[in-house]
């Protein structure tokens, strides 16, 4: 359920209330990406959390700083609709 809250603070979701109430889409499914999914449940997944203490503390970070643009460009490109496929309806389940 705190998943659900997450994603419905984000704007990812609605939730209605009543007896054909249920969570739906809060934008359509082409606008919502990976990343912001990510973001809304495990912010901390996307911090780079590496220290630049020690002799090679810099390079390490920098390096990890390089794999996070990465990672968040990567996370830009996946949408809900992609990763519904070509299911032949408009359908989207969460």
């Amino acid at each position: 359920m705190q998943i659900l809250n997450d994603l419905r603070r984000a704007g990812l979701i609605d939730s209605r209330r009543g007896k054909t109430g249920g969570y739906l889409l809060g934008r359509p499914p082409e606008e919502i990406t990976l990343r912001q999914i990510v973001d809304a449940v495990d912010p901390a997944l996307l911090q780079c959390t590496v220290s630049r203490d020690g002799e090679s503390g810099a390079f390490v970070r920098q390096a990890w700083d390089q794999v996070s643009v990465v990672l968040l460009q990567a996370l830009d490109q996946v949408t809900l609709e992609s990763l519904a496929g070509n299911s032949g309806g408009p359908m989207f389940y969460i």
